[in-house]
């Protein structure tokens, strides 16, 4: 049975592959950080005031809207939210900020509103199938289900013959 002492070569060699998968295998649990949108600046947003800046001055200060409102009057919309996730799950939001500029008719700034991360509604799907009301059927009944059915009476099915096998009228 052969010996390693850190001196050795293999011993060395050994240490070495050892350290760099420990340092592999570590590097895949870090998180990862990302932002989408808009970037916030607090200084900027803060100098938008309602009453005084117009549409042409907010494009001025805060650069063009994230989107702008399709109904109603023209709101802009300035949509910032940054994620984190370990390096395979799925990434959750950490921070989100909705700025939301809402002008009057004339196109000055009525209002600025500020929406965070605690307004967004939190949803719980029930596992991988939708649920729906009315029956619950499996796949056999799905498929077996009509066998018999077609015809019968009361389903629309034959002829719509009368008591003789003539029309409804027994002619």
């Amino acid at each position: 049975m052969p010996q390693f002492s850190r001196h050795s070569r293999r011993g060395r060699l050994l240490i070495a592959v050892g350290l760099s998968a420990l340092l592999l295998g570590t590097s895949a649990c870090t998180r990862i950080r990302t932002h989408q949108g808009y970037q916030v600046d607090k200084l900027l947003v803060d100098s938008v005031q309602p009453g005084i800046d117009n549409r042409a001055s907010v494009e001025g200060t805060l650069g063009r809207p994230s989107f702008v409102s399709q109904f109603g009057e023209q709101d802009w919309y300035y949509v910032s939210r940054s994620m984190k996730s370990l390096a395979f799950s799925n990434p959750r939001p950490v921070e989100q900020t909705v700025l939301r500029v809402r002008f009057d008719p004339a196109g000055n700034v009525a209002a600025v509103d500020r929406i965070g991360l605690e307004q967004v509604a939190r949803i719980s799907p029930s596992g991988d199938k939708t649920p729906t009301l009315g029956r619950h059927r499996s796949l056999f009944d799905e498929i077996f289900g009509n066998i018999g059915a077609v015809g019968a009476g009361g389903m629309g099915g034959a002829s719509g013959s009368g008591p003789n096998g003539s029309g409804p009228n027994g002619s």
